[in-house]
């Protein structure tokens, strides 16, 4: 039994020299001191001994079991130097090579124009507000003078979640929740992405934006309209913008007017950036309909107000000479970067 004892301390002493990580050390602990081990199996034995063997051969075995332990703290201990080693070197941070650029996010053409459009409106008195994407009939038309069947609709097809949910065709329907709960004098915007049933070009999407304006108050006219408007424009486009109102039609406005500034290019001659007009249409307006104006609970006798209404991309393709709108919604970086 002292030969075994002996042959159990070189033979675990031999292998745990070549364990090569933790796991192995640990397979090692159990076959040699674990509960069903080598060295435990032969202390197992040592009832067979004899009274004078018994002390003897326990205290050998103790002494293996102390020295097969202090081999696997040992080998464990240099294990883990090796390992630290070999991080070290593999994770070597070399100080003297030039650092590795990020690339930094930037705004997209059509925030850089929204904010500067928000901004100049908030100047004049205006104040920004938000409503559903997700709108009923009644208050993206019928509210807005554009009862079921009426011809208007056909321009603004929509997604219809059923026959009275809709996604909104235009912001108009934030002018109604507005009028409803808040008493004249009334002065905002309002801003955000709108939904036609439009097939995707150059010039169309079936998701866009607009930016729309409502002021209501006692003795608004529309030289008022025209005031605004033109500080707007030259605002946006420069102080020596000229501004050109076109009688139109829109349903929920009366008298209605289309927009117009004069071509950046030609300065009004006529070039291919107006398409030899002259002029570009920015935007349509007018003095808000009686009948809007009562829907929502405003006397129109008292009261009178008008509306204004933009597409924002098509400020923005006007401001940066763009062609086409689909470029605004591929993230392609190339495009992007130039803004």
């Amino acid at each position: 039994m002292k030969q075994q004892l002996e042959e159990i301390r070189a033979r675990a002493s031999a292998a745990l020299s070549k364990a090569k990580a933790q796991q192995d050390i640990e397979s090692l602990r159990v076959q040699f001191l674990g509960k069903k081990g080598e060295l435990t199996a032969i202390l197992k034995q040592m009832g067979k001994l004899s009274p004078e063997e018994r002390p003897v051969i326990g205290q050998l075995a103790n002494k293996v079991r102390a020295v097969i332990e202090q081999d696997i703290e040992s080998r464990a201990a240099e294990l883990k130097q090796e390992e630290l080693a070999r991080r070290l070197k593999e994770e070597t941070l070399d100080v003297t090579l030039p650092g590795s650029r990020h690339t930094l996010g930037r705004k997209h053409p059509l925030s850089i124009v929204l904010e500067e459009i928000e901004e100049i409106f908030v100047g004049m008195g205006f104040d920004i507000v938000d409503g559903p994407e997700v709108e009923t009939d009644y208050y993206n038309f019928e509210a807005l003078n554009t009862p079921k069947n009426h011809p208007a609709r056909d321009t603004q097809d929509t997604f219809y979640i059923n026959e009275n949910i809709l996604l909104r065709t235009q912001t108009s329907s934030v002018q109604v929740r507005v009028m409803e709960k808040q008493k004249p004098p009334i002065r905002i915007i309002s801003p955000g992405r709108v939904y036609r049933s439009d097939a995707v070009d150059a010039t169309h999407s079936p998701s866009f934006h607009q930016i729309e304006g409502l002021v209501v108050a006692k003795a608004i006219t529309f030289g008022v309209l025209k005031g605004t408007l033109q500080t707007f424009v030259k605002r946006l486009y420069g102080e020596d913008s000229v501004v050109r109102f076109r009688p139109h039609h829109f349903p929920f406005t009366e008298p209605s007017a289309e927009v117009d500034v004069q071509c950046f290019s030609c300065h009004g001659e006529g070039c291919r950036l107006c398409k030899g007009e002259g002029w570009i249409e920015i935007l349509g307006c007018g003095m808000v309909h009686p009948k809007v104006l009562s829907n929502c609970g405003i006397d129109p006798e008292i009261y009178s107000g008008f509306a204004l209404g933009m597409g924002l991309e098509r400020v923005v393709m006007r401001r940066y000479n763009i062609d086409d709108l689909r470029l605004f919604y591929e993230n392609d970086v190339r495009f992007l970067n130039q803004f």
